[in-house]
């Protein structure tokens, strides 16, 4: 059997503005990230309790709260490509898994979000075009 590891980030509240929306329309009041990052099982499986045997993901979290907080954004789509592309500056992650939601999409009710699986392949090009 193979081991895999990964980080779970769920239900993260994010204070952002995202959208436009007509008079009368329900605007949703929160947005919420899950983000899994899939890493090597060796952070993960540590012979001993240092900071410098596991990915030190409160970078990233502080990076995601600014870009939440940057601006206006029309779409979810961009703050999302932002956050995969804050992730593939670290190179302990191998591929993710990003969802933003929004909430309420109608009267009080309901959550609308996308969801975007980024490959190791995907990870290594966005990698390379920054370098």
């Amino acid at each position: 059997m193979t081991s895999t590891a990964c980080i779970e980030l769920k239900d993260l509240h994010l204070n952002v503005q995202i959208g436009t929306y007509a008079p009368g329309a329900t605007i949703p009041d929160r947005h919420l990230l899950d983000l899994t990052l899939w890493i090597n099982p060796r952070l993960i499986l540590i012979s001993d309790d240092l900071m410098d045997r596991v990915f030190d993901y409160d970078p990233l979290v502080i990076e995601i709260d600014r870009l939440a907080a940057d601006g206006h954004y029309e779409t979810q789509e961009r703050l999302v490509t932002r956050i995969v592309e804050s992730c593939a500056r670290y190179t302990e992650i191998q591929s993710l898994e990003i969802r933003l939601s929004k909430t309420p999409v109608r009267e009080g009710s309901g959550t609308l979000g996308i969801k975007l699986g980024v490959d190791a392949n995907t990870l290594t090009s966005m990698r390379a075009s920054k370098a």
